[in-house]
């Protein structure tokens, strides 16, 4: 499939039913198990578009990156669903299906996992300039050190716990997709800060939800996107962290999608 760009964008379909589509946040693409599992899980209920985003994959990446193309390549898999689609996406996939939905009747579910906003003094803080300091470690080839920034400036991931993954095996792995990660700091925005206006306008029924055991900051900042969002509901999940299995996130998408 072509998005408006011309980009390929590569996706896999599952099932029968009314649509919905998958998005993916940092390192993860349609491969990856849980949401490739998530898929095959509602497959019997629902037609189910599990795409790989721009730069990840099989998919494209036309350059110069620009959100407003991430968009375009979401509504691409909506057209080829039929014109209109119910939404899940989470974390940073959560910020892009957020911003996609606002104002666009063309989704009319969303589901979140997770949107890492940044909304108190909980969440690491991230400069301005974040996507701009990703882009140039990987210009300047230096991919680890732009997933080590990642990990620790945007996740909170202690640096000694990124420095144990750089031993682990899937670290290239890791590595191959780090010019990725400043999309998705542009699509988190400016210091990852809640963008309240962007919410109001999302009109369509949507679910948050936020690990049981995760981070406060993660489950502050599901807060905040549900109270933003009018009619939005929030759902914690016991004993759930950040990586949320699909056996977990499976029952609450489906009946939420099933509504």
């Amino acid at each position: 499939m072509a998005s408006a760009d011309g980009t390929t964008i590569v996706f896999d379909r599952y099932g029968a039913g009314p649509a919905v589509v998958l998005v993916h946040g940092a390192f993860t693409g349609r491969a990856h198990p849980t949401l490739s599992a998530v898929a095959a899980a509602l497959a019997p209920w629902f037609t189910v578009f599990n795409y790989d985003r721009r730069g990840r994959g099989d998919s494209g990446n036309t350059l110069p990156y620009a959100v407003s193309r991430e968009i375009e390549d979401l509504m691409a898999v909506v057209g080829i669903a039929g014109g209109s689609a119910m939404v899940f996406g989470g974390p940073s996939g959560a910020g892009l299906a957020l911003t996609a939905a606002a104002g666009n009747p063309k989704v009319t579910r969303l589901a979140l996992w997770e949107p890492p906003y940044h909304v108190d003094a909980s969440a690491p803080p991230v400069p301005a300039d974040f996507a701009a300091s990703l882009e140039a470690l990987v210009t300047d080839g230096r991919r680890g050190d732009a997933v080590e920034r990642f990990l620790v400036d945007a996740a909170a991931v202690p640096a000694g716990a990124v420095e144990a993954m750089r031993r682990d095996p899937s670290w290239p792995e890791t590595e191959a997709v780090a010019h990725t990660l400043a999309y998705e700091a542009a699509v988190m925005g400016p210091g990852n800060a809640l963008p309240t206006g962007r919410l109001a306008a999302v009109t369509a029924p949507t679910l948050v939800l936020t690990g049981g055991a995760s981070p406060a900051w993660l489950v502050n900042a599901g807060l905040a996107v549900t109270a933003a969002i009018p009619g939005a509901v929030h759902r914690v999940l016991d004993g759930q962290t950040h990586n949320v299995p699909p056996e977990a996130l499976t029952p609450e998408l489906l009946e939420f999608f099933a509504a």
